[in-house]
């Protein structure tokens, strides 16, 4: 009797000691679903872009504003949404250890999907490059103007909002500030 009492207070004991470590994914990349045509991956990998194959369950994820909850297996889990076209696709991910999101532009090119991964150095650096030029060159004012709506244009026709351009900036700033 008192063998079994005091197994039952060594388990006890030890269960309180015991945790689980939590999965956080901090780092994910986007790639073409070799499985289906016309949808992307997401991968969960570290900071060497080393796939972290313990990460496995559902994480929310906001996809272009959308919420989507997608299930892991083994660090990859499938978008099954066709993408038709070449777009931008904003994803981010909230944890306890912050919110952490990444712009790319999926090039469609016919038979495969192409994603690039966008900086927000980029995305910063373009409409200033073309305010800069615009005011040392006088006469490159209104060039810069229609480079500047092109720009535009093309983002928005591609699916990045004003919006999204805003928050893909500030999130790349206060990544740098961590």
């Amino acid at each position: 009797m008192k063998n079994l009492f005091l197994v039952i207070c060594l388990v006890l004991l030890s269960a309180g000691f015991a945790f689980a470590d939590t999965l956080t994914i901090n780092h994910f990349v986007i790639k073409e679903n070799p499985f289906a045509k016309d949808e992307i991956a997401v991968v969960a990998t570290d900071t060497a872009n080393n796939i972290l194959e313990n990460v496995n369950g559902k994480f929310a994820f906001s996809i272009n504003g959308f919420q989507e909850s997608l299930k892991f297996d083994k660090g990859t889990a499938f978008y099954r949404h066709k993408v038709d076209k070449s777009s931008f696709l904003y994803i981010k991910h909230v944890n306890d250890a912050g919110a952490h999101s990444a712009l790319y532009y999926v090039y469609n090119g016919g038979n495969n999907l192409t994603p690039i991964h966008i900086s927000w150095i980029v995305l910063l650096a373009i409409p200033l490059l073309l305010v800069l030029l615009g005011y040392l060159f006088k006469r490159f004012i209104i060039i810069a103007i229609i480079i500047f709506c092109i720009f535009l244009y093309f983002n928005h026709h591609s699916g990045l909002s004003i919006p999204t351009f805003f928050e893909s900036i500030i999130d790349g700033l206060k990544g740098l500030f961590k």
